[in-house]
Order: structure tokens, then sequence, then C-alpha cells
């Protein structure tokens, strides 16, 4: 596709990346895992993917000159779309790593989960979407979607929240705040659902 909008999914070197990259491929976008954050320059929309734990991805994305162009893309407003520990990364800090930054552009720290629940929550659940504010993340999902998690930590709730799920309470799953989007769980493992999400994604990507 010639219009097919440019995303850039940072490949900071943390594990296998390619699944989110040909989900996007596969809904028409010009996804490509960058390395190189020269490469990156032209992209329309950012995906920041993530794995394992907050110390060392946060590490590794700034040894690798990625976080600079993650907090350009911000600073643009270009779609951004933030998975797992690449959510995470999104806060300030978090009880897995003390002492480490994040990127800081969502306020606020990622918690454990409650030692009442197994951790990691791996398995599917169900999202509950603030019904006070309408999210373009999640746009067109049925009422309660059902997506897949593997994570011990989740965001403190803030007003940016865009759906939580039960475990052991409420737990933050999604939030957005304008074109910053971020989800704990795997839209890229999600099914039907999680390609909406990314659908979506693409979508704001090719400012649609």
């Amino acid at each position: 596709m010639s219009d097919a909008p440019h995303i850039a999914v940072l490949d900071y070197g943390i594990g296998n990346l390619a699944s989110a990259q040909k989900a996007l491929a596969h809904l028409g976008a010009d996804a490509r895992l960058v390395a190189d954050p020269e490469v990156a320059a032209g992209a329309r929309a950012v995906v920041l993917p993530g794995v394992g734990s907050f110390g060392p991805c946060a590490a590794a994305l700034r040894a690798s000159g990625l976080h600079q162009v993650a907090l350009r893309a911000v600073e643009r407003g270009l779609p951004f779309l933030g998975i797992c520990v690449g959510f995470q990364l999104l806060y300030e800090g978090s009880d897995e790593s003390p002492g480490v930054p994040g990127l800081g552009v969502l306020t606020g720290t990622v918690r454990r989960l409650p030692d009442e629940v197994k951790r990691p929550q791996m398995q599917w659940n169900v999202l509950q979407q603030v019904a006070q504010r309408p999210s373009r993340l999640l746009a067109g999902l049925p009422e309660e979607p059902w997506v897949y998690f593997v994570h011990s930590y989740a965001p403190e709730p803030t007003d940016v929240v865009a759906a939580t799920c039960d475990y052991g309470g409420p737990v933050v799953a999604a939030a957005e705040q304008g074109p910053v989007w971020g989800t704990q769980f795997h839209p890229e493992k999600s099914g039907t659902n999680g390609l909406a999400i990314l659908a979506n994604f693409v979508a704001a990507a090719a400012g649609s």
C-alpha cells in the first residue's frame, strides 16, 4: 500500500517484537522494527513494546538511544502506543526497579499486583471500560472485550485510565492521554479484539 502509514516499532534488544510488527503490517501499516534512531525519524507513529522487567528495559531503551525517539514522538504529538512493559515505561517509575526512572510521559508509578492474587496474571481477562472517558483506543470494541495479560505490575490509577480489569480488584489495563495510548495487555496476542485495537492505532497513524 503506497499510502500505508510508516509505524516504527522500537527494537531495543529486549526480546522478540516481531508479533506486534507483523500484526500491524497485517492491518495495512508499513510497520518496521527499528533499532537505529535515525531510521525512525520519518515515522508517522511509534510503538514501544516491552517484555521482562522494568529496570533492564529502561536501561536498554536508553542505551539504544531510542528513548529520545519516543520522547520526540510524544512531543510532536504523533500517535504513540506502549505495550506491556513498554506501557509501564511511559510512567515516572516502578516498584519493580526502585530508583530507575521511566520516561515520565504519564504521571504516576507502576505498582506490584496485590499479594492476594497469583503473580503474574497470565490469562485472558475482561476489560471494563471507563464509561465517562470515551476512548479512541477502544473504539468499536464490545462492551466487555476479552484480552490477554502477562504481568506482575501495573500502573496506579490516574485520570488517564481508559480501562481496567478485575484481578483482586481493579487493575489498570489501558490508558489514553491524547495521542499517547498504552495497554498493559498484549493486543497482538488478543485475537479479534486486539486486532481491532491495533486497527484503531493504524487509523490514527494514517490520520483518519
